[in-house]
């Protein structure tokens, strides 16, 4: 460690990684790496280094048990959507996956098919919407007793964990398709929302001058024995922001149309005042 210059101090670096996982040694012998490369491309100055530092602090003590603002940062540079690509090599006809992105709560209630999520004042001034569809192996067979975990954000593009309006553990629920691999519930048509901008990822946003806004989109996880969880989205055809997601986590296989339908007979049947939007999407999952 003597005789430290510029040019040799990468290597003596990695040279003190020896690590018993074999996996770790080379993640970090590759992260130092890295790192210490973009320093010698950019030369940051000290205080340049120092608001980093005071950067990454602030976004840790923004994090709460409601709120990952480390995961937002990912999901900003795009990092989360890369890894969800390498780590998604599905065969073809899988359904694609994205982000799962900060908001998910693993207390879901569990609902019987056909209920209402949209338990807030959003039922009242919102756009009701009736969600259906299978969840299907490769060959197309349905999945019977596979769980679809759903959430959220209300038609202002609140989620509950932001509102204080809304009741508690709403816009979300675990729902177990039948014999027929089938789900299905009622809820609000989502609206595009801006992420979180008053922590430091906020602050980065509006510094490098980028808009904050992700498009219209309803969460879902689905989980059977047998197959490899799949986290994905649905996303609202139409929607301003398809082609400027601040996630950078559209894939085109998951934008849909929201259909309006007028039959006064179709709402009676599925307990909506009014004429309703509804969409169908089926899951295909791939085999574990």
């Amino acid at each position: 460690m003597r005789g430290l210059t510029e040019s040799n101090l990468t290597d003596a670096v990695v040279s003190q990684v020896k690590a018993d996982n074999p996996r770790l040694q080379q993640l970090m012998e590759s992260f130092i790496r890295h790192l210490h490369s973009f320093v010698r491309e950019v030369e940051p100055t000290e205080a340049e280094w120092w608001a980093a530092i005071q950067f990454l602090t602030k976004t840790g003590h923004t994090c709460t048990d409601e709120r990952q603002e480390f995961i937002l940062f990912s999901d900003m540079l795009g990092v989360t959507s890369l890894v969800d690509f390498i780590n998604h090599r599905f065969s073809e006809g899988v359904t694609e996956t994205t982000v799962t992105g900060p908001f998910h709560r693993v207390s879901n209630i569990e609902y019987e098919n056909g209920a209402n999520i949209a338990n807030g004042p959003e039922w009242e001034r919102g756009e009701h919407t009736l969600v259906r569809g299978r969840v299907l192996d490769l060959t197309g067979q349905p999945i019977a007793g596979a769980k679809v975990d759903i959430w959220q954000s209300d038609d202002l593009g609140f989620y509950d964990v932001q509102d204080g309006e809304q009741p508690e553990i709403n816009l979300r629920g675990l729902f177990t398709t039948d014999e027929n691999g089938a789900y299905w519930f009622r809820t609000v048509k989502p609206s595009s929302y801006p992420v979180p901008t008053d922590g430091p990822v906020g602050k980065m946003l509006e510094a490098i001058g980028r808009h904050p806004m992700r498009p219209a989109h309803i969460h879902c996880m689905v989980a059977a024995p047998g197959f490899k969880r799949l986290v994905t989205h649905v996303y609202v055809e139409g929607d301003e922001y398809l082609a400027s997601d601040s996630a950078f986590a559209v894939k085109e296989s998951l934008v849909v149309d929201f259909v309006k339908n007028d039959s006064a007979e179709d709402a009676a049947r599925y307990g909506f005042p009014g004429p309703f939007y509804e969409i169908e999407f089926d899951f295909v999952m791939q085999p574990a």
